[in-house]
């Protein structure tokens, strides 16, 4: 990926003074996004008894995103950096502006990196817990994420998750890796809210904890991860494992979220399982496909989530880091989904 360095690399020649660095990268995307569900989101916006489309079901989708990052190191050799993003997007023809994301914080030395701030999670960094697309999902805005074995029973992104136009979750994390080995640890924990007059009503702010560790053996790598949440319907327990065979890829995770849903009073676990396999189709093509099983009690219904979900994407590349996308999703609650455009980076 081509860096646009706008300090490429300070470099102070007195001795011993370290090296600073400021560095601005990002991509675009834009294109066209057929979303079916679109057509049910239906109001009576004149007051004659018939509900109207509200959304259009074809519409532009587009993102573009800048990253920064600064970084120093000390005289004993421990770098000191920071990350921040501006992001501006369009979604179901919605027109967007440019918006920061909260900053994260990191100090590095070694095979350890500690993060505070804006943190990625330990779930979300899991080795083979995205799809291999430039997306990280299916088409050019990931199209749902219906792969994903924790994102179920309409709960939304319910695990911390670096965020790029929010102030995302504000905490700390250490990562560590050593040979095939690596580790991280994370932590976050959202403030109490009052409601009401003195004495107040105080509602507990969302307090998670999570862990992975995985292991590199030859072409493939296994993790293990768990979340533990003070919300009852956030604990996780996730496995994944993946092999990069050359010309072919394929992975395998699963997921336990622990009372996602009640049933009749009573809080029950939601199963996922995902199967995942990618191909370069010569040397400019790459397909990548997925089938995901999600059983969920509550979910059995018009619309539920509970059955099957697959998709495909297809990439060529143009050379330069831009490339054509394209791909389709069926998700577990019958919706279909379509997307093609570009996608470059810099």
């Amino acid at each position: 990926m081509k860096k646009v360095l706008f300090a490429t690399t300070a470099l102070i020649a007195t001795a011993g003074m370290a090296a600073a660095e400021v560095k601005i990268s990002g991509y675009g995307r834009f294109g066209l996004d057929y979303n079916e569900g679109n057509d049910r989101l239906r109001v009576d916006s004149d007051g004659d008894g018939v509900l109207d489309t509200v959304r259009d079901e074809t519409n532009i989708t587009s993102r573009l995103r800048f990253t920064f990052d600064a970084s120093t190191e000390t005289d004993g050799g421990v770098t000191v950096g920071a990350r921040a993003r501006a992001q501006f997007e369009n979604r179901d023809g919605a027109p967007g502006t440019g918006v920061f994301n909260g900053a994260q914080f990191h100090v590095a030395y070694g095979g350890l990196r500690v993060n505070v701030g804006n943190i990625w999670g330990a779930i979300d960094n899991m080795p083979g817990f995205y799809l291999e697309t430039r997306s990280v999902g299916i088409g050019i805005d990931g199209a749902g994420f219906n792969s994903l074995v924790t994102n179920v029973a309409g709960n939304g992104f319910d695990w911390d998750t670096y965020t790029s136009a929010a102030a995302g979750r504000n905490g700390i994390e250490a990562l560590y890796s050593v040979g095939g080995f690596s580790g991280h640890l994370s932590y976050s924990k959202a403030n109490d809210t009052t409601t009401g007059a003195a004495p107040a009503a105080v509602t507990e702010g969302t307090e998670r904890t999570a862990v992975h560790v995985a292991y590199t053996f030859g072409d493939w790598t296994a993790a293990l991860g768990y979340q533990d949440s003070n919300v009852a319907t956030e604990d996780k327990l996730v496995f994944t494992v993946a092999g990069d065979l050359g010309q072919f890829g394929v992975r395998l995770a699963y997921g336990n979220n622990m009372d996602a849903v009640t049933v009749g009073g009573v809080a029950q676990d939601v199963d996922k399982i995902t199967l995942a396999g990618n191909v370069e189709l010569g040397a400019a093509s790459t397909l990548v496909a997925f089938v995901s099983s999600e059983d969920n009690p509550a979910g059995t219904g018009v619309g539920g989530t509970d059955g099957t979900a697959f998709g495909i994407n297809y990439s060529y590349d143009l050379g330069g880091g831009v490339s054509f996308e394209a791909g389709a999703v069926e998700s577990s609650s019958d919706n279909t989904t379509v997307q093609a455009g570009l996608y470059f980076s810099f």
